[in-house]
């Protein structure tokens, strides 16, 4: 698949089954990530990849974060917790290692993590591996954040859930450009 089709084909794979993606696609999917925008060349980026007993631990994790936000979390929603990381064979986890810098911000070295992860996944939709990024409250969880290890000035940017599609591929949307792109010609007057 050439760069342009997997970049206006790529969509997210929810239900995904092993095989995790192979040691050649793998290297592939994660030269891509390190290709990813980055002002100042501080390559903010590190990766933790999680599979096989190392998802059990990281479902132990999730459930612990749940539990203190929530101490009467019930049953089912213990389990759904518990479960999360067994969706996928093989679970990345984009950190922000955030670094003080005179002309490069946090929020640019977060979204230059946000790059690396939108090339992994649509390297990963090159390859035929089925992937999906999911973040939300447990990815800013105090306790997540301590149990894998990420430091206090760091920041989760995502989980990215990868492996074989276990589903027919979402079809991809009919999005107009017209209505998301205009041309700007002088400036709005204010008030």
């Amino acid at each position: 698949m050439d760069a342009i089709e997997a970049l206006t084909t790529r969509v997210s794979v929810g239900r995904l089954t092993q095989p995790a993606p192979s040691v050649q696609q793998r290297e592939l999917i994660f030269k891509a990530a390190l290709r990813a925008a980055d002002h100042g060349c501080l390559r903010p980026w590190r990766f933790l990849v999680i599979e096989a007993d190392g998802l059990s631990r990281l479902g132990d994790v999730f459930l612990k974060s749940a539990k203190l936000n929530d101490p009467q979390l019930s049953a089912a929603k213990s389990e759904r917790y518990l479960n999360m990381p067994a969706r996928a064979p093989m679970i990345v986890v984009a950190i922000s290692r955030n670094q003080l810098h005179d002309k490069v911000p946090v929020m640019e070295q977060e979204m230059a993590v946000a790059a690396s992860v939108q090339n992994m996944i649509t390297a990963a939709h090159a390859l035929g591996v089925g992937a999906y990024w999911r973040s939300g409250a447990i990815a800013s969880s105090a306790v997540v954040k301590t149990d894998l290890g990420v430091a206090e000035s760091e920041t989760i940017v995502g989980f990215i859930y990868m492996g074989t599609a276990d589903m027919t591929l979402k079809k991809v949307p009919d999005l107009s450009v017209g209505d998301f792109f205009t041309a700007w010609s002088e400036p709005i007057a204010n008030g």
